[in-house]
């Protein structure tokens, strides 16, 4: 006989998949350029020579753009439920270790730094590999601070105190950079830091679909360890577990899905905290390995209901997907908390 919760996600499925499909196929429709629904189709399915406008417009530029917010979404949610899984915190995110600022860090100092002394005004574009060399770099240096911190520390809410004090720090070091920085690389910066899905390549689209699949195939196989730690830290330790190599491994997955994300699409808040929770509410669960498949699609699907948003019907210009993300995310998380009065019932 089947539970409640078995039933409730026959019918949740087939809705969100759906969802899926359509808010990939409104997205690619959507642009300064009007396409129809059978230009689109006719783009991604047959031959065309290759300087048919339509066909370029969407396997240059929507497609790629599309596939960044697939992906983007999926590494952003699951390293959102990795990260309050471990820390059992409900507000905890993708960003709460300091990795997303590491990432900031090291572009800060190529467009704010490196590039004003040695003037590098290609630097400056976002999508460019030195911004994404240095993105990655920055997270990696985090993550490897962290890393050792953990193998001294015990506690894991010192950790997460930690964490969120490197970042802090961090922060301060890019601000002071922006001040003594000139007007254009400012700029380029602060465009930077607004996030974007519109700036990669076909081939880094690839690269990026590598790394997310990477982390969560690692995610997937760490999902009973992942049940054991939603217990307690006492209670892994005493079913044997080893907290230090599960939190290392936990931190890398995190750092991997964060600092990819960063690297291409800039940082992009709120999914990896909501995503979750809507999650949980959706299924009715907290049992990790159940909402793993539903975190997955629903990131997905989340971040492209933002990218649609952020593109204005008729209009060339384009809202920044850090703007879109926080104008959706913080009226959920508000009415999430009110709903149910505390924190720790989101849980």
């Amino acid at each position: 006989m089947s539970s409640p919760e078995d039933s409730i996600r026959r019918i949740i499925w087939p809705v969100i998949i759906t969802l899926l499909i359509l808010l990939i196929l409104g997205d690619l429709l959507m642009g300064s350029v009007r396409l129809s629904a059978g230009e689109v189709w006719n783009s991604l399915t047959a031959t065309f020579p290759a300087d048919d406008t339509a066909a370029t417009i969407i396997r240059q530029f929507r497609l790629p753009r599309v596939m960044t917010a697939v992906f983007a979404g999926m590494a952003l949610s699951v390293s959102g439920l990795l990260m309050q899984t471990v820390f059992r915190n409900p507000l905890a995110g993708p960003y709460v270790l300091g990795i997303s600022a590491g990432a900031s860090l090291g572009v800060a100092l190529v467009v704010l730094g490196f590039s004003s002394l040695f003037a590098f005004n290609k630097i400056s574009l976002p999508g460019n590999s030195a911004m994404l060399l240095a993105a990655a770099t920055g997270s990696i240096l985090v993550l490897l601070l962290l890393l050792i911190v953990s193998a001294r520390v015990k506690d894991i809410m010192t950790i997460l105190i930690l964490g969120v004090m490197f970042g802090s720090a961090v922060t301060a070091l890019v601000a002071i950079l922006q001040y003594f920085s000139n007007e254009s690389m400012l700029k380029a910066f602060i465009i930077w830091t607004m996030g974007s899905l519109s700036s990669t390549t076909n081939q880094q689209v690839y690269l990026l679909a590598v790394m997310v699949i990477l982390g969560l195939l690692v995610t997937a196989m760490m999902l009973k360890n992942l049940n054991i730690l939603m217990l307690g830290e006492e209670m892994a330790v005493s079913m044997g577990m080893n907290l230090y190599l599960n939190r290392a491994v936990i931190f890398l997955v995190t750092g991997l899905l964060v600092g990819a994300v960063t690297a291409y699409c800039g940082p992009i808040g709120f999914i990896g905290i909501i995503v979750p929770h809507i999650a949980r509410m959706m299924f009715n669960t907290s049992h990790v390995g159940r909402l793993f498949p539903g975190t997955i699609v629903l990131g997905a699907v989340i971040l492209l209901a933002g990218d649609l948003v952020s593109h204005i019907p008729g209009k060339a210009a384009v809202l920044p997907i850090n703007a879109v993300t926080a104008v959706l995310g913080v009226p959920v998380i508000m009415w999430m908390i009110l709903r149910n009065r505390k924190l720790s019932a989101l849980m």
